[in-house]
């Protein structure tokens, strides 16, 4: 009878342990979602269009890179945009037209203009607590 018991036991301790684990592989699942959904929510798409500026991520590997050297080269001109994230660009420089990855890729601003403010400056500054 104690080994009918004990039998009964370990059995429904199996069921136990594989409850546990499915609830665990469940909770699992939900989390992967909520973060995909969180990931994909954060992710900003970029659509080029033709004719658009842009610049091209350099991305070749160096053993010691320059610290203060732009990764980014170009300006670029948008020449075609393929439905599977392609794009074909042609550079200023040179008149070269190839193709390369949307992710590659972001939008060239210009326009920006640095204007030099002059500053009064006291010669002796007082400084009060």
């Amino acid at each position: 009878m104690k080994e009918d018991e004990v039998g009964n036991k370990r059995k429904l301790d199996i069921q136990e342990l594989e409850e546990i684990r499915n609830d665990a592989y469940e909770s699992n699942m939900i989390y992967k979602e909520k973060t995909k959904a969180y990931h994909e929510k954060m992710i900003s798409r970029k659509t080029f269009v033709q004719g658009q500026k842009v610049l091209l991520y350099k991305s070749r590997f160096k053993l010691i890179p320059g610290i203060l050297s732009s990764r980014w080269v170009g300006p670029f001109v948008v020449t075609r945009v393929f439905d599977h994230g392609a794009v074909e660009i042609t550079s200023k420089q040179n008149g070269k037209t190839f193709k390369v990855n949307g992710y590659r890729l972001k939008p060239f601003y210009e326009g920006f203009e640095v204007k030099n403010e002059e500053l009064d400056v006291l010669e002796n500054p007082t400084y009060q607590d």
